[in-house]
């Protein structure tokens, strides 16, 4: 039986990606290193941290080190998504069936924990939540299942007691890993991979109680 969801944030609550991607572009610039936002969505899903570690082993720059470039793209992405970033369409319907249906509610995000205070207020779901959890807490990151185990863990529900949200392909296995059920709403809907999810969406206005229905 179905008694919690968990929900992704950047690409899925707010249309955040594109400006993840500019900051990561400029600020890998900035140390030499060419970017496109072709490259940029072979990690996408990642900790920035791990993002900027993948791009130094293949592009090694000198000057700053990850650790500081990390911290720049993500400052950069946070203050772009503060300022333009706007909510995707179905985000508020779907918390209202969500609460409408009892369910525990929880948020599981790659992103730092002060980036996902930041927008978790812009969006208005912070007395929606359960639970709020930081991927930068796990020692693995998506697509490793450890940050749906232990964001089920804080709701009080086991694996198969959670359907989660996701719109990132390392998102999507990090879910199955943990054995649960899987909404995939990714970018793009051509890729073939996203067929793993129990069920893709082209976007949340698409899910309503009788989706629900039948995922449970």
């Amino acid at each position: 039986m179905i008694k919690g969801v968990i929900l992704d944030m950047d690409g899925l609550l707010i249309d955040s990606e594109p400006y993840w991607r500019t900051a990561l572009i400029e600020v890998m610039a900035s140390v030499g290193v060419e970017m496109t936002p072709e490259k940029a969505k072979k990690t996408m899903g990642l900790r920035t941290e791990e993002v900027v570690e993948y791009w130094y082993n293949h592009t090694p720059w000198q000057g700053r080190s990850t650790e500081v470039v990390a911290t720049h793209i993500m400052e950069k992405a946070l203050e772009l998504i503060l300022e333009q970033a706007p909510i995707l369409p179905g985000v508020h319907d779907l918390i209202n069936l969500i609460k409408e249906q009892k369910l525990a509610l929880a948020l599981a995000s790659s992103s730092p924990a002060f980036m996902i205070e930041a927008i978790v207020d812009k969006i208005g779901i912070r007395d929606d939540l359960q639970v709020i959890r930081s991927g930068q807490y796990e020692k693995l990151s998506k697509p490793h299942p450890d940050i749906f185990i232990h964001t089920a863990e804080q709701l009080g529900l086991k694996f198969n007691e959670c359907i989660v949200f996701e719109d990132s392909f390392n998102g999507v296995l990090a879910a199955k890993a943990a054995k649960m059920i899987t909404v995939a709403v990714p970018e793009d809907q051509e890729d073939p991979r996203f067929v793993i999810a129990d069920l893709k969406l082209k976007s949340l206005e698409e899910f309503t109680a009788e989706t629900l229905a039948k995922l449970i």
